[in-house]
């Protein structure tokens, strides 16, 4: 599910490329068995597109990386946490339509 603008996130590099990155940073947390993450999949790849290099858009397995969603309390998913600055500023749950993430993505620019 990576394309060459996704990042897949995982236990060992999430530090490094979400928390300690001072970009932008979307991280979708889905698993293979969802379905709404499926329906919000092409979404993100085009977003990753459109946003390449300002913002950093990864995917992170919730059942290959359950300490990170763990921590991060995801309930369920598709969930979109949006980071700046290591930090949490904004979230999504559930297969939002293209347009309300990139209002959400104009407003961190």
């Amino acid at each position: 599910m990576e394309t060459k603008t996704t990042i897949t996130l995982t236990e060992d590099n999430f530090e490094e490329e979400v928390l300690n990155s001072g970009d932008i940073v979307v991280v979708d947390f889905w698993a293979d068995w969802c379905g709404p993450c499926h329906v919000i999949a092409p979404v993100i790849e085009e977003l990753a597109d459109e946003y390449e290099g300002r913002v950093k858009i990864g995917k992170l397995d919730t059942e290959a990386s359950p300490k990170i969603a763990e921590r991060f309390g995801i309930r369920s998913i598709p969930t979109l946490l949006f980071f700046k600055d290591g930090q949490i500023v904004d979230q999504a749950i559930g297969a939002l339509p293209k347009s309300v993430l990139v209002e959400k993505l104009n407003q961190l620019l």
